[in-house]
C-alpha cells in the first residue's frame, strides 16, 4: 500500500498553526471510529498495544513484530494518519533502525523514539533513568537512517523534564534537533514556564504527553508551537469497562435484548464498512 499521502497530512498538522488532540486507537474498529468522528490523527501507544495484543501492562514485554503487526492491522483499516510510541526502539541504535523500517512498512505516519532506559533493569524497580545524550543522539540518527519514505516523521521523545530537570531537557532536545529529527515529544511537562523554555530553545514542532490543567488551553499551546497534545488512552479503558459490564449482566441473567450501552446494528455496519464489502461482493461474486 502507498502510505505517503497520510504521512503528508500528518506533516501538515505539524506545519500548521493549531494544536490538536489525537484519538487513542488500538485496533481496526477504534481507528475507523476516530476517522468517522473527524480526528486529524490517531495515536497508537505501546501501552494500548500491550493491552490489546498480550493483555499485559505497559512493561515493554511486547516484541517489535507484535507491535508492528498490530500497527499494520490498524493502518489497513482506515486512512487516518497514525503516530505511534515506539518506546526505546526495542534495543540499541541498530534495533532503532530496524524498528523504523518495520513501522514504516506497517503504514505508520510518525513514530517517537525515547531516551529512557528500557526495559526496567535488575534492581531498579520504580526507577526511571535516561540514557546518555550521546547514546540518544546515536539512536535518533539511526532512526533517520532507517527511514526510506521521506514523508515519515521521526520524533525524539524525552522524559528529562520529570527525571533530570529543565536544563537537561533543553540540552537533549537541542542535541536531537541538531541530528535532524522532525519534532520533539515532551513527557512529564507540568507548567507553562517549561513549555516556553523548550519552545524558545528549539525551532521544531512540539508534542506533549498528558498535561496538567494549567496546560489544557489549546490556543496557548498552539502559540508555543505545540502541535499535538495527548489526552491519555481512555477509549481502551472504556471498552474494557463496557465488555466487563456486559458480560457481568449476561452472567447475572440479564436478557440480551435488555442490555444497556450496546452498539446499534447501524453502528456496527458503519464501523465494519459493511456497505463497501457488500458492494465488492456484488461486483466480484456475481449478484
Amino acid at each position: 500500500m502507498n502510505w505517503s499521502e497520510r504521512r503528508a497530512r500528518y506533516r501538515a498538522v505539524l506545519a500548521g498553526t493549531r494544536c490538536v488532540h489525537p484519538a487513542s486507537v488500538y485496533d481496526p474498529l477504534s481507528v475507523r471510529i476516530a476517522e468517522d468522528l473527524g480526528f486529524e490523527i490517531g495515536m497508537y501507544a505501546g501501552s494500548t498495544a500491550s493491552l490489546t495484543v498480550l493483555g499485559a501492562p505497559d512493561l515493554v514485554v511486547l516484541t517489535l513484530s507484535e507491535f508492528a503487526g498490530q500497527a499494520l492491522r490498524i493502518n489497513r483499516a482506515a486512512k487516518l494518519p497514525v503516530m505511534c510510541d515506539a518506546d526505546h526502539g526495542y534495543g540499541n541504535a541498530l534495533n532503532v533502525k530496524r524498528t523504523v523500517e518495520e513501522l514504516e512498512n506497517a503504514g505508520i505516519s510518525a513514530l517517537t523514539i525515547e531516551d529512557t532506559v528500557l526495559p526496567t533493569q535488575f534492581g531498579e524497580l520504580d526507577t526511571t533513568r535516561l540514557i546518555p545524550i550521546a547514546e540518544g543522539v546515536g539512536k535518533m540518527g539511526a532512526a533517520i537512517a532507517g527511514r526510506q519514505d521521506a514523508a515519515l516523521t521521526i520524533i525524539a521523545r524525552t522524559s528529562a523534564m520529570a527525571v533530570t530537570g529543565l536544563a537537561d531537557a533543553i540540552e537533549r532536545v537541542r542535541a536531537y534537533e541538531a541530528v535532524g529529527v522532525d519534532a520533539i515529544f515532551l513527557a512529564g511537562v507540568k507548567s507553562r514556564a517549561e513549555v516556553e523554555a523548550v519552545s524558545a530553545a528549539v525551532s521544531l514542532p512540539i508534542i506533549l504527553g498528558n498535561v496538567t490543567s494549567e496546560l489544557a488551553d489549546l490556543s496557548y499551546l498552539a502559540s508555543k508551537r505545540v502541535r499535538i497534545c495527548l489526552q491519555g488512552h481512555a477509549p481502551i479503558a472504556a471498552a474494557v469497562r463496557a465488555v466487563h459490564d456486559t458480560m457481568k449482566a449476561l452472567r447475572e441473567g440479564t436478557p440480551p435484548d435488555k442490555l444497556a450501552g450496546i452498539a446499534s446494528a447501524d453502528m456496527m455496519k458503519r464501523v465494519t464498512r459493511d456497505a463497501e464489502y457488500r458492494g465488492w461482493m456484488k461486483e466480484f461474486l456475481g449478484g
